[in-house]
């Protein structure tokens, strides 16, 4: 492929359950700096979404809900591609071609399908061969740079493996895409315990702030929030996980180091501290619910995904093809 003046970057959220503050503060706003910067690529993957069951009509809800919230969180349509993956059919095309490069073996390895079919009767086949429809996300564009979590580096070295193989097999075509690890941005914790992620999928509503929820609702989860034993307010993740969690969420929404968390509420126990932070988290998302509503009651969310998928769907339609020919189907141009 020719040098680009500028790094190609590809990330998706699924539409299941609400996106939280860990969401926010972990990935949306490092997107936001990244569009400054980058060719940035930023969709909705829905297509993902459905390797659980999904109620129609709630797909669709969160589906607009998290595009709207893409914008509100201060994505620039006009300086990043914002898009549905379901609305540009060519990644369901590239998934399926990649399913016929991966072996059945690396695809059990992964650890994610391990832990979400765990103890059912029955798994769908969508699950098993989700990798290869995000190697094919990637791929698609060619992408430079992949913001990723802990639980999806493994997918991501699949991808590498998937590109590798194609360009072997079939000649030099795909980038091999790298993790982007980013300078700043914390990773939020469960406001029930520490020790993991916070997560939308968790069914403890009282373990993640929605970047939809009301203000008091926010102010009840921080003040429930798990607190480890004492009162002194240190940040300390290994022997007091809990406090350090909400001390890291407060630098955050007040934009402050952790030493001046920590000096502001020497002495003065986990009350004020859980008081203040509430008011703090609720300033940084009252602006971003303001935004959305205003997004959602327009309707203009419906032209930028059109216009984002038009433009996405111009590379992705073009990679398909080149990658078709590659593999030896016959074109349909005659």
């Amino acid at each position: 492929m020719g040098q680009r003046l500028m790094k190609r970057v590809l990330s998706g959220i699924q539409p299941s359950g609400q996106l939280t503050l860990g969401n926010y503060i972990g990935a949306m706003q490092n997107f936001v700096k990244l569009q400054h910067t980058e060719e940035c690529f930023f969709m909705v993957v829905d297509l993902h979404a459905i390797t659980v069951p999904q109620e129609p009509a709630a797909l669709r809800e969160q589906t607009e809900a998290v595009a709207a919230l893409f914008i509100a969180a201060g994505i620039d349509p006009l300086k990043a591609n914002v898009f549905v993956q379901s609305h540009v059919r060519a990644h369901a095309e590239l998934g399926w071609l990649f399913t016929t490069l991966a072996n059945m073996g690396e695809l059990e390895r992964m650890t994610q399908f391990k832990d979400k079919s765990a103890g059912k009767d029955s798994v769908g086949a969508g699950l098993f061969v989700y990798p290869t429809l995000m190697a094919a996300d990637i791929l698609i564009y060619n992408a430079d740079l992949v913001p990723v979590g802990d639980d999806q580096k493994q997918h991501l070295e699949l991808t590498r493996d998937l590109a590798q193989r194609f360009n072997t097999r079939f000649g030099q075509y795909f980038t091999i895409p790298e993790p982007y690890i980013a300078k700043v941005g914390a990773r939020v914790m469960s406001l029930d315990d520490a020790g993991k992620k916070m997560s939308k999928s968790n069914p403890n509503a009282g373990s993640f702030i929605a970047l939809l929820d009301a203000p008091d609702v926010i102010r009840k989860k921080i003040s429930r929030a798990t607190t480890d034993s004492g009162r002194e307010v240190k940040y300390d993740p290994a022997n007091k996980p809990e406090i350090s969690n909400l001390i890291s969420i407060y630098a955050h929404c007040a934009n402050m180091t952790v030493e001046a968390v920590e000096s502001r509420y020497d002495g003065q126990g986990y009350g004020p501290f859980k008081k203040d932070l509430a008011e703090h988290v609720v300033s940084v998302i009252e602006p971003l619910q303001a935004r959305y509503n205003d997004i959602r009651q327009s309707g203009e969310i419906h032209q930028i995904l059109k216009r984002g998928a038009e433009q996405a769907a111009a590379i992705a339609d073009r990679t398909v093809a080149d990658v078709k020919e590659r593999m030896g189907f016959l074109s349909p141009r005659g």
